[in-house]
């Protein structure tokens, strides 16, 4: 019978991989939680028409990526492609902004978007998402970014760059998407088809075209720099001093569009050369106008996305070193060695220390062999001879010592004795 497999673009972390996925993510609850964030969970289906009306309907998320169904109910479900708009619909939902002016939420787990499988990049993808609602302030723009790069370098990422824009507002991005829309008429054939369909919807779009035909075009094209009303050129300006003040260098990129329709004001990626063309690592930006999109008041908001995959990928972080490793296995020769190990071992396990046995009732020689392939700290070695006599012997299984312990009645007597040799 043929083994079946997982879906492609859908991958298992196997317990020699998961420590450091647990250590990474024990970071950003750490360092979210220093900066005031508090986690929230969200369901990974919802209405499709939440992400619709959010992520906008000319983006490459709606028009092809999104796992999306009808059930049994004849409703329109969506698995998450992405966690803002899941977190937004919660914080409507519980009136979360009735109870605190300046909301800190971050939420980790997986989405799910039908693209082509790469490098660092599949089908169910995990992220790590921070959203900072009701500040409509540049400091908590540089904030934000502070909090990312601390993330990013405390987990040991080398070599990469962070990147800023500014898309403007309402009132500055008309005068710029009509510019647009000269600079490219009478190009429409040098556009890839799905960009020539955007035109008319959304020109911007364009920007976040990998196609390199659509790429040759907009490098020409006028900036969204150069459009800023005052309003957005002194919050952009603020921006960037504020991250100045602790010297984090950063590149402006007029190009940067980002992937979703309800970016405005300041943008940002960070990026690096190991990825090829899906270069961004974490990205987010500003979204003040998604809130009362959404049915909710008028509430300013920023955040971003970690690509978990993405990370680990380009983490210099050791498996090995995140190998749990029993801190005693307890070798038992005879059944009567067997009983009295059953109980150690489990009597340490309630006590909090990791411990492992053999129940095969192998040789010494295979169950110290089994010892030292799980990275044993140190091995209790039991036999019924030794425990007619009252003693054991532990072995330090990394200084190679061995010592002669007494076996009191007590079994608790016992495992503090092991405690104590740790």
């Amino acid at each position: 019978m043929e083994v079946i497999t997982a879906v492609r673009g859908f991958k298992d972390i196997l317990p020699r991989e998961s420590g450091k996925w647990q250590f990474i993510e024990e970071c950003a609850r750490e360092i979210l939680a220093n900066f005031g964030f508090r986690e929230i969970r969200v369901p990974i289906l919802e209405k499709t028409e939440l992400f619709r009306r959010s992520i906008g309907e000319s983006t490459d998320i709606v028009e092809k990526e999104m796992y999306t169904f009808v059930d049994r109910g004849d409703e329109c479900l969506t698995l998450r492609p992405e966690a803002t708009a899941s977190v937004m619909r919660a914080y409507l939902e519980h009136s979360l902004y009735a109870q605190d002016a300046v909301v800190r939420l971050f939420t980790i787990g997986p989405m799910f978007r039908r693209e082509r499988p790469q490098k660092g990049r599949l089908r169910q993808f995990h992220q790590i998402n921070a959203e900072l609602l009701g500040l409509d302030e540049p400091r908590a723009d540089a904030e934000v970014i502070l909090m990312l790069m601390q993330f990013l370098t405390r987990v040991g990422v080398e070599g990469l760059h962070l990147e800023i824009n500014s898309l403007g507002c309402k009132t500055c991005r008309p005068a710029f998407r009509d510019a647009l829309k000269v600079f490219l008429a009478g190009r429409e054939a040098e556009l890839c088809a799905d960009c020539q369909r955007r035109l008319a919807i959304n020109p911007l779009r364009v920007f976040d075209c990998k196609t390199e035909s659509c790429k040759e075009v907009i490098s020409h094209a006028p900036r969204i720099l150069d459009f800023l009303c005052p309003d957005c050129k002194d919050h952009f300006a603020n921006v960037k001093h504020s991250l100045d003040i602790f010297k984090i260098g950063y590149k402006v990129n007029p190009k940067m569009v980002r992937g979703l329709d309800y970016y405005a004001k300041t943008t940002f990626e960070v990026v690096t050369e190991h990825l090829g063309a899906q270069n961004a690592v974490a990205g987010g930006g500003r979204y003040d106008g998604l809130v009362k999109d959404l049915g909710g008041p008028d509430v300013p908001g920023i955040g971003f996305a970690v690509g978990m995959e993405r990370l680990i990928s380009l983490s210099n972080l050791d498996d090995d070193k995140f190998l749990s490793a029993p801190e005693v296995f307890i070798a038992a020769i005879g059944e009567r060695a067997q009983n009295l190990a059953f109980s150690v071992c489990n009597h340490l396990r309630m006590a909090g220390i990791q411990a492992e046995m053999d129940y095969a009732g192998r040789s010494l020689k295979s169950q110290m062999k089994r010892a030292d392939k799980l990275s044993s700290l140190r091995v209790l070695i039991l036999g019924d001879r030794e425990i007619e006599e009252g003693r054991a012997q532990l072995r330090d299984m990394r200084g190679g010592t061995q010592e002669t312990i007494v076996l009191d009645n007590n079994v608790e007597q016992t495992i503090a004795k092991i405690v104590r040799g740790s």
